[in-house]
């Protein structure tokens, strides 16, 4: 699921992103106006996409594995309840095991689906075994199904800050699906720790997570 509304608009940039963080890892110079935190945000997501992929295949395993032993902790009874997950793109958290073993049980399961640019996801039920096509850059949906609206999303994070603020993709999804919805679910963003950053410059449409999970 993505994030942000910060990538979107036509404003193109010829100068070089900042890199502040190259300097210092906690250095944060405030940023002056919107145009500093898209360009900041981007070269920030790059940076922590990056380091994401360079993580061993068998690490990102193990590190997913403890990520879903934390959701369960956080949740409780599944039994009844209707959790979004997401399928793994770009070395993020593989939690499909922990998908299944939501249906075994009793709870269920749903993904999120683009319908179009700028407008709210929506969800489908899936559980696996249920046939999927491809979707938005490629990624697998539900073939079929009504929307549902899920007790519980879990949204893989790009980056998040102390107060809970994601750091996605900068599509804009995340936040218009949350404020789009009739009641608002758990939110649970799930990572790595070494996503984790000062801040990523909140801005007044950004919502928080409820709770993050990582390996830790």
């Amino acid at each position: 699921m993505a994030n942000d509304h910060d990538d979107q608009g036509p404003a193109q940039y010829a100068s070089p992103p900042c890199f502040m963080h190259e300097l210092d890892p906690e250095f944060r110079a405030p940023l002056s106006d919107w145009t500093d935190v898209r360009r900041w945000r981007k070269a920030e997501r790059e940076r922590l996409i990056a380091a994401r992929l360079a993580v061993s295949a068998d690490a990102r395993t193990a590190m997913s594995r403890r990520i879903a032993e934390g959701l369960d902790t956080i949740i409780g009874e599944i039994r009844g309840r209707m959790v979004s997950l997401y399928w793994p793109f770009r070395g993020e958290p593989d939690l499909r095991p922990w998908m299944a073993s939501v249906n075994e049980r009793g709870g269920s399961t749903a993904l999120p689906i683009v319908v179009e640019k700028g407008h709210p996801l929506i969800f489908r039920a899936y559980k696996p075994g249920d046939r999927l096509e491809k979707g938005v850059w490629n990624i697998p949906i539900p073939a079929e199904g009504d929307p549902v609206l899920p007790d519980i999303v879990v949204a893989p994070i790009v980056g998040i800050d102390p107060a809970n603020y994601r750091l996605g993709y900068g599509g804009g999804f995340f936040d218009r699906t949350l404020a789009a919805m009739p009641s608002k679910p758990l939110v649970i963003g799930v990572g790595y720790e070494l996503q984790r950053v000062a801040t990523i410059y909140p801005q007044p449409h950004d919502i928080p997570m409820d709770r993050i999970v990582t390996e830790a």
